[in-house]
């Protein structure tokens, strides 16, 4: 019953700010602000979602409920840790790269200096990835 209502709400928050942009004047301004409600608004539940169904991970013949949650949690966390992590070594990589090539267009003295930021960018992602082994290391 309850992951109906939860599924009926993730649903809702996709079709209410879009039917209020349309049924509404239609402006870019409106249109941002109603795509900004509805991610947020998407991902919160969704994220709810996520950790009422999986807090209670059923591992075998085991009853203790409180350290299947606490295992539950700990493999979202280092989820969420590695995940976002690698979402902003992408962007800032990203970001870093066209800089570099850039500046590699105008001077290709400036190689080395070009390299070393785009690698301290990627150097995001291992703090990620050391950040969610050492949760998994304590599970």
């Amino acid at each position: 019953m309850i992951i109906n209502i939860l599924f009926i709400l993730l649903i809702f928050t996709i079709v209410l700010p879009l039917g209020i942009f349309y049924l509404g004047e239609q402006k870019k301004s409106r249109f941002k602000s109603m795509l900004l409600i509805n991610l947020v608004s998407f991902f919160c539940i969704l994220i709810f979602t996520t950790i009422f169904m999986f807090s209670n991970v059923a591992l075998g013949a085991e009853n203790n409920s409180i350290t299947n949650n606490a295992q539950g949690m700990a493999f979202i966390a280092a989820a969420l840790a590695t995940g976002l992590c690698t979402i902003g070594t992408g962007i800032a990589t990203g970001q870093a790269a066209s800089a570099a090539l850039g500046a590699l267009s105008e001077n290709e003295n400036l190689m080395g200096k070009a390299l070393i930021f785009v690698a301290l960018a990627e150097g995001i992602a291992i703090y990620g990835l050391l950040i969610s082994f050492t949760i998994l290391g304590r599970v």
